[in-house]
């Protein structure tokens, strides 16, 4: 925005100079175009000197996305950021930035299925790429480090159960042994986590989620150095398309604007909800990085200034029909497989996986049938709390 620096509220909302380069527009324009027509060949020719910062054609640089992506870094303490068309998009080029054929990588066993999958079944089968999964403590990184490995990927907090990794001792012993480090911040957004500060070589976000924060925009993020993020610009993320448009940008960049307000909130009535029904005679569990119950609370604390909305609790019950009952009952929860916008979801983990296993086999992963999933939105948080209530009472 400016030489000065200011608090992330205020920096997000503002634009620079923006106002006066755009003839005085408080909101900037949409650059709904493919490509950049230049006045002679010498002027296209110094352009192509610098792909990575020149506006050629909008799958590389187009002025709107450029506008959300400095903004994003500069939120994350990064030199530059890169926007992708999808969260998978953004994970897929940073994984594939990290490795080589016959790389290892070590990664958490608990993250976003989709980056799992990507991993595991594409990179395993079509490079040769190895997988270690771990607890995400610093001893079983440090035990799964083999002469090849590339790439510590991390996820914290993780997915379902929200695990925790110690992000500087890990990247720490990272660098000491030439391996690149990747997370996936997703759930804690930069509001609440400076990965980069904690020596993450590359951050991920899905602007799907806080970020984008209305559930209409279907984007990813890479956050960090220029230099790698200026090589997966001009290799993976040219290569395989995954660029950012224009209009999905601008509609990010209006929801940057109320990202602490909303992020505030979250917080609030996520830790209001979590608490509720940590205290509920029919819960058996709740995981949630902000009560004082969670195993990796004291991490948590050192490591984050805050916390973001997205919990998962057990049911008592891990009777399918009493579990199919409980979520019928729910009104102000919708049945989703996102998270992070204004409106609250619920999601039974357990749905996606009785399409290959059994109830069974779920509880032997360690998983509880009756785990449920729930993003809290910015709906008064006592409302939210009567509708668990009365959906609890039905079973």
């Amino acid at each position: 925005m400016s030489k000065e620096k200011y608090k992330p509220s205020t920096e997000l909302c503002h634009d620079g100079d923006s106002y006066f380069t755009h003839q005085g527009a408080i909101v900037p324009p949409i650059f709904q175009n493919s490509l950049f027509a230049f006045e002679d060949w010498d002027a296209i020719s110094n352009a192509f000197d610098d792909p990575a910062e020149s506006s050629i054609y909008t799958r590389g640089v187009n002025p709107t996305v450029k506008i959300v992506e400095e903004k994003i870094a500069q939120l994350a303490g990064g030199e530059k950021a890169r926007l992708f068309a999808s969260g998978m998009g953004a994970i897929s080029a940073a994984i594939l930035h990290g490795v080589r054929q016959g790389s290892h990588i070590v990664s958490p066993q608990q993250i976003y299925g989709p980056a799992n999958n990507f991993m595991q079944d594409y990179l395993s089968e079509k490079c040769g790429v190895e997988i270690s999964y771990t607890d995400g403590s610093l001893e079983a990184y440090k035990a799964a480090i083999r002469p090849n490995t590339s790439l510590f990927y991390l996820e914290s907090p993780g997915s379902l159960k929200f695990p925790i990794q110690d992000l500087a001792a890990i990247c720490k012993l990272a660098k000491a042994h030439g391996i690149k480090t990747i997370i996936d911040n997703t759930w804690a957004t930069p509001i609440f986590q400076n990965a980069l500060g904690l020596g993450v070589d590359l951050e991920i976000h899905s602007c799907s989620k806080y970020l984008g924060g209305h559930s209409d925009i279907v984007a990813g993020v890479i956050i960090g150095a220029k230099k790698e993020l200026d090589q997966i610009q001009l290799r993976e993320q040219a290569w395989m398309g995954a660029k950012m448009a224009p209009f999905e940008a601008w509609l990010l960049l209006r929801s940057l604007r109320t990202l602490p307000l909303r992020m505030k909130q979250h917080q609030e009535s996520g830790l209001a909800v979590a608490r509720f029904l940590e205290g509920h005679p029919k819960i058996e569990r709740v995981y949630h990085p902000g009560l004082e119950s969670f195993p990796d609370y004291e991490l948590g604390r050192q490591q984050m200034s805050g916390y973001g909305s997205l919990l998962s609790f057990e049911l008592l019950t891990e009777d399918i029909d009493r579990i199919k009952q409980f979520t019928k009952q729910l009104h102000l929860f919708k049945m989703g497989v996102s998270w992070g916008g204004y409106e609250s979801l619920i999601y039974a983990p357990l749905i996606s996986y009785l399409k290959e296993q059994t109830p069974e086999q779920f509880k032997a992963m360690g998983i509880a049938p009756g785990l449920m999933r729930i993003s809290v939105g910015l709906e008064d948080v006592q409302d939210l709390m009567d509708d668990l209530s009365k959906a609890l009472e039905a079973i």
